[in-house]
């Protein structure tokens, strides 16, 4: 007789009963698991490879993007890169139990501020399996258990790869219930989730805008809302150009499709005749579709005239949207209409306007001469990423190890009552 399927009743208890003890397992234990988890990925990569390759069919057989393909896409190297970002994780501070600041309060009573985890996580997220590993290590370092819930298009990667990290965890002595997949991938059930108050602490959605604008739309249980990325690279009338041009190709084409890739280009109108097209030519011979306002086509003849909805979009492709201002002014107040507060850019020699794109651009990760493919845990140094928030509540930008935690107050007193 076939063992019935798991209930998401079943899930939460589990994930519960989970959190409560790892709330209180020691680091060491926990990097011991992180590096169990680790090997297991490498011991069994040609195990996730197999799976991963009925999800690649079965996304071709649907008509799946390449940009969509290549998200789904592992191979072996993927595979050593997500077992790297456990390691990355162990390497880091444990933020659970840090005492933040203590101080004396009314009548001398001791109080204290530390770190504690959220407790159980959900995460519902798109067709990116590497997700699956980031997340699971995250939680596990910051002492949550977490239920996963990632897309019937990479089901099958999704489902090895959980079973391999649960069982290299609980053979460390992680308790059962830390990792679990929600393997209902149907609409339905991610409703279910997202109202499942007695059991989830936060919710997290990350993939593009429909999803997160559903999560957000239907949610009972609080949510952490990442980002979608519509960001913007400005080129600054005093910018050196060579090196706009290479920052803007790396923030467009280095890979299109995820959400700290730039979408938009403001060009400043007092260099647009010389920078135009030089950053046009290039983008051309990368395969980018540049879609222009009257003035950028009046120097990038191949332009596609530019829509209202294309400086609104998010493309996740090699298109690219451009648009000459008459001043830095404009250019702020063009990102902060159409921005989606993720990552935005500005490629200058002025000091005093970078100092104001950084002060008047609202957005979790605001750069001066650098790409915004830098939006990432990684590369922040944080190991790997739940996400990216674009909210400004609880946290924002790359969510690592300490976004995964909330704050406790310890109170120490001799016998001190109120008036």
């Amino acid at each position: 007789m076939a063992k019935s399927p798991i209930t998401l009743e079943e899930l939460g208890q589990s994930a519960k009963a989970a959190a409560q003890l790892l709330a209180n397992i020691t680091t060491t234990e926990k990097n011991k698991a992180l590096e169990a988890m680790a090997e297991a990925l490498g011991k069994y990569a040609d195990d996730i490879l197999v799976a991963n390759a009925l999800d690649m069919v079965s996304g071709r057989e649907k008509g799946l993007s390449n940009y969509f393909l290549d998200r789904l896409l592992l191979t072996t190297d993927r595979i050593k890169g997500m077992a790297d970002g456990l390691r990355a994780l162990v390497a880091l501070p444990d933020p659970v139990g840090k005492v933040e600041d203590m101080w004396l309060g009314a009548q001398d009573i001791q109080i204290g501020r530390i770190r504690v985890p959220l407790g159980v996580v959900g995460i519902i997220y798109e067709a990116r399996p590497n997700v699956t590993v980031d997340v699971a290590g995250i939680c596990l370092k910051t002492g949550n258990a977490v239920i996963l819930r990632g897309s019937g298009d990479a089901f099958n990667s999704n489902k090895i790869i959980t079973n391999i990290l649960a069982t290299a965890a609980t053979a460390s002595g992680i308790p059962a219930g830390a990792i679990q997949l929600m393997e209902d991938t149907s609409r339905e059930g991610a409703q279910q989730l997202m109202r499942l108050n007695k059991y989830l602490d936060v919710l997290i959605p990350r993939g593009g805008a429909g999803l997160i604008n559903s999560v957000v739309a239907n949610a009972t249980v609080p949510v952490i809302e990442t980002g979608v990325g519509n960001c913007h690279i400005y080129v600054d009338e005093s910018a050196d150009l060579a090196s706009a041009e290479k920052i803007v190709l790396n923030a467009k084409t280095q890979r299109p499709s995820v959400c700290n890739a730039a979408e938009t280009l403001l060009v400043h109108k007092n260099i647009a005749e010389d920078f135009l097209p030089m950053v046009g030519a290039s983008l051309w011979e990368s395969g980018v579709e540049v879609r222009g306002c009257p003035i950028t086509r009046k120097y990038l003849s191949r332009a596609i005239p530019a829509t209202e909805e294309d400086y609104e979009t998010e493309f996740l492709s090699l298109i690219i949207a451009v648009k000459v201002v008459n001043s830095l002014a404009e250019a702020i107040e063009h990102i902060n209409k159409y921005g989606t507060r993720h990552s935005e850019a500005i490629v200058t020699e002025s000091y005093t306007n970078a100092r104001i794109f950084q002060a008047q651009v609202d957005a979790a990760a605001v750069y001066v001469n650098a790409s915004t493919r830098f939006t990432d845990g990684f590369q922040y140094g944080f190991g790997a990423e739940m996400g990216i928030s674009t909210q400004k509540l609880h946290v924002r930008g790359p969510m690592g190890l300490e976004a995964m935690t909330t704050i406790k107050y310890i109170i120490n007193g001799s016998g001190q009552v109120r008036a």
